[in-house]
Order: structure tokens, then sequence, then C-alpha cells
């Protein structure tokens, strides 16, 4: 990669409209043509053709199960597929794995990365390739050559550099500069911006820009339709395996891109507002808590049927503050009530005791156990309902087809383990397991976080309707259209104190944005009464 032209924004990438009218006369570098792929008697794409040409960038977007991973993992060498063909230049090709379709230049970075987070920036580069001079290593050489793969990212990262010493961002950009290093020619992101800060996004939307610049070609998938329509040149649509729509960039907009990959009308994303009953009562509050480090002086009050939003810009403590609320995290000060009775929560089972649930953000890391199947995943915070002396593995058995009809759970084998599940059916799984313990408060942070629109219309549904049940709800999240398209009352936080409070008519993204970027603040008296 030579081309040093400075990228563009991701509101304008750069040369997109002429990128396009070049691209359709490449030939393409990587192609799959009518691919199928079976998993035993399962099948989950059949017909696929896709063309990723020098100097595009190719949305692939689709539901959460509608076979993206699959089809960048047949691209990538990571699977093979049954039926059809890979072409690589024009010429069918079998990788025998991911390790031969990177000798190729097709390198695929995943949402979760693969980094030894304990090895340097450079050791990590050049894993499993190691330059050696006679029975030694050459750290020299690898250390000169990371160097000049992280500048053509125009990254200012040492090399030397331990990777667990880093942000999410900056391992991002070791992967990108792992792929560099390979003389890349195809490079498959996998949800990149899923726990990037807007700000991040940008700097590696300039990266892709800078490739796309140097004749990368680029497959690129996000549930962020926004991103998608800033960002492609073309936009491939999957739904249930199959292709349903290739489309000139900048042709479809967020809710024609919707339509196509859930297949019906999306225009009331948000259900109607039911305000909660006049004088309800309130179910949980907090005063005065304290997270060394995170929180100073947090605080709320939830009353039945509201639906509370907890906004502001990561790193603000809203995690920090529920999560001290409900056990998970240690609290220095502060006091708890539930329905005006103070209580003491030690750990997140005295929470539980109370009716008190907790749907974390980290779905795959403290959620679900993702090798275990359903079943255990499901009754795992109610195993008392299911035990007397040993566990009644039939009355989990109707639970979990109970479960699966309620949450619309799509699982073509449900003795699958829960890591084998698409990310919007693993939210699902970890909703039902939340509402097995029969809470009356409901906390959810990022409910939505990394699925697809559709799943995320049936989750707004699902927690509408917990507020119309009387239930008392928080949502946590970092999408703003979600916070008001949701919430009753918002609370916006940042550097770790509540800074404003916004309700009615002025649940609005500007309003937010100029409490959680200190445009706009509130007094004393205020702070204290919203606490």
């Amino acid at each position: 990669m030579t081309n040093r032209t400075e990228p563009r924004s991701a509101d304008a990438p750069a040369g997109k409209a002429d990128a396009r009218g070049k691209a359709a006369a490449k030939r393409p570098v990587l192609a799959l043509r009518g691919v199928g792929k079976d998993f035993g008697p399962v099948t989950v794409l059949e017909g696929i053709d896709i063309d990723l040409v020098p100097g595009e960038l190719h949305a692939l977007i689709g539901e959460n199960g509608a076979g993206k991973s699959t089809l960048m993992k047949i691209l990538s060498g990571y699977e093979r597929a049954t039926r059809g063909a890979v072409e690589l230049d024009g010429t069918p090709v079998s990788f025998a794995s991911n390790l031969a379709a990177e000798a190729a230049g097709i390198v695929l970075v995943h949402q979760e990365f693969a980094l030894a987070e304990q090895l340097s920036v450079a050791a990590n580069i050049f894993l499993g390739r190691e330059i050696r001079r006679g029975l030694f290593l050459d750290r020299r050489t690898m250390h000169e050559a990371s160097r000049q793969a992280l500048e053509e990212l125009d990254t200012a990262l040492d090399p030397r550099t331990r990777v667990a010493d880093l942000s999410v961002s900056d391992k991002q950009r070791v992967e990108i500069a792992k792929a560099v290093s390979r003389n890349l020619r195809v490079l498959i992101l996998d949800e990149p911006t899923a726990v990037l800060t807007p700000r991040e996004a940008q700097a590696l939307f300039r990266i892709v820009a800078k490739l796309k610049a140097a004749g990368v070609a680029i497959l690129f998938t996000s549930h962020k339709l926004d991103e998608v329509r800033a960002l492609s040149d073309r936009i491939t649509v999957l739904r249930d395996g199959r292709h349903v729509a290739t489309r000139p960039g900048g042709t479809l907009d967020e809710h024609q891109m919707a339509g196509l990959m859930v297949g019906r009308e999306l225009s009331d994303l948000f259900p109607p507002k039911v305000p909660p009953r006049a004088g309800a009562p309130v179910m949980l509050s907090a005063r005065g808590v304290d997270v060394p480090g995170r929180v100073t002086n947090g605080g709320f009050e939830l009353r039945a049927g509201e639906v509370l939003g907890f906004a502001g810009l990561v790193g603000a403590g809203r995690t920090e503050l529920l999560e001290a609320v409900c056990g998970l995290r240690h609290r220095t000060g502060g006091t708890i009530e539930r329905e005006g009775r103070e209580v003491r929560i030690r750990r997140f089972e005295d929470a539980v005791a109370l009716k008190i649930a907790y749907v974390t953000e980290d779905r795959k890391g403290r959620g679900l156990l993702l090798r275990k199947g359903l079943r255990e995943n499901l009754t795992l915070l109610a195993l008392d309902r299911f035990s007397r002396g040993f566990v009644d593995r039939g009355a989990e058995e109707k639970a979990l087809d109970e479960a699966i009809t309620r949450f619309d759970i799509r699982v073509r084998d449900r003795t699958v383990q829960a890591g084998q599940l698409s990310g919007g059916n693993q939210q699902k799984l970890l909703l039902a397991k939340t509402m097995l313990s029969e809470p009356e408060v409901v906390i959810f942070d990022e409910p939505t976080r990394g699925i697809d629109v559709g799943t995320k219309q049936e989750i707004y549904r699902f927690v509408a309707a917990l507020a119309a049940e009387g239930k008392a709800v928080i949502v946590v999240s970092s999408e703003l259209p979600e916070i008001v398209g949701l919430c009753h009352r918002v609370i916006v936080m940042r550097s770790g104190r509540m800074v404003g409070e916004v309700s009615g008519a002025d649940i609005n993204e500007d309003e937010i944005v100029k409490y959680a970027t200190g445009v706009k603040t509130m007094g004393e008296s205020d702070v204290d009464r919203a606490a």
C-alpha cells in the first residue's frame, strides 16, 4: 500500500461516486458464485453471488441469522462452501484454511479481536509468521515492518507496546495493521464500530478510505445503517440465507435497507409511549451512590410503569452506577430503597431476591455461558424453581419451549451451545433468562448493541409491554434515537455525575447532547431533586 492520499470524512467518502463507476469496469478480486452452505441437515446459505472489487467498499447487511458471518468465513477460508465456487481473480480456488486465504491477501477482522494480549504490538502483527535470523527471532526487522504498517494507517502506536494496555480502537488498528503487513488485497470487517465511540469510528473510517484509495477491496458488515449509507459503494442484502438485492450505494436510505432486511415495513420502529399512571408508586430509588473513580453522588427514582433512560457519552458512569445499585460493583456510599423501604444489596443475588433484574451490555462475557446449552442458560437465575434436590429436566425443557415461543428465539437445533446463536438470538435468550426470575424492576444496559433492526423492533416492543404491565424499567443506551423513542424521562450523566434530566417534549437529541457535552448544566437543587 503506497498511496498517501489524505482520506475524507465518513460523511463524504473519498471518490465515492467515481469509485462506483470505476468498480463497474474492474474485475473482481474475490467473488462467490452460486454458493450454498449446509451444516448437517440445515442449510444456512443458498445461491449466493457477490463480487468484491478493488477500490470499492461493499456493505453486507441482514438480520442476525441471515448468513452474513458464514458468508464472510467462506470468503476468508474459515469455512468451505458446500456448493458453488469461490473465485480469486476469476479463477476457482479452495482455501485450505484462513492462513491460506491470508497468504493470498484476504483478511477477516473479527468483531472479537484475535490478539495475544500479553504480547507486544509487533509480536501480534507477526504472530505465526515470525521473521528469524538463524535460530533467533529478528525482532528489529519485525519492529521496523510493524512501524511501517502502522504508519500506512496514520497510526502513531509504538510497536513495543503491550496489546493489553491499548484501547479498543487501538487494538482494532493492530488487527488492520496485521492485514496490511500481509500484502492486503481484500479486507473483511465484521461489525467494526460495534464497540467504538463516534470519534473512534471516524478514525476507522479515515483508515478505510485510505485503504480504498490504495486499491483494497473492502467488505463491511454493520447494523448501523447510517454508516452503511454513508460509506458504501455497493450494498448487498441477505435474508434467511438468500440474496435479496445488491444496489449501488446512495440509492437506499436506512428505511429502505431495513425493509429489504426484514421483508416488512418498519415505519413504526418504536411503539407508542404510554405514560405511567398518576401517583404510580416508586419501585426503586437510590441516593448519594459513590463508586470510587467512577460515580459521585449518583441516584434516581423509578416508578411503576415508567421507562427511565440514562444517557451520556462513553465513560459517563451510567453502567457503573446501575451495577453498584444491583450489587455487581462495589460502592462506598449511598442508600437504596425498594418501594420506600431501605434495603441492603451487597451481591447480585440480593437484587434478584428483591425482584430486580439487570440485563448486562456484555451478553457474551457476563450474560451467557457460551459453551453451555440453551436450557442451562435459561434456568440459571431461577434454578430453585426447577430443583427439589435434583434438577427437573422436563420442567426446564418446557420452560425452554415457552421461551422460544415468547421471545421468538430462532434456532434450528435446540441442542446447540449459546455461543452458536446469532447475536440477536443470544440477546433474546438473555432476556428470556432474565424474565424467568419474574422481576418487577428491569434494568437494560445497551439492550440492542450489535443486533439487527428487526430484532431491535421486537425488543422495543418488549420494553414497552413491560412498562404497560406495571413493571419499572431502566434503559441505558448510547443510541440517542433509542433513548428518545422509548423513555418517559431521561437522566444525563457526564464524568460520573448527573448533569441533566429531561422529560416530555424536552426528550430530544439536541437537548440530551447539550447536557452530555457540558454545554448545558442544571443547578445543585435540580441534581438533588433528580436523585
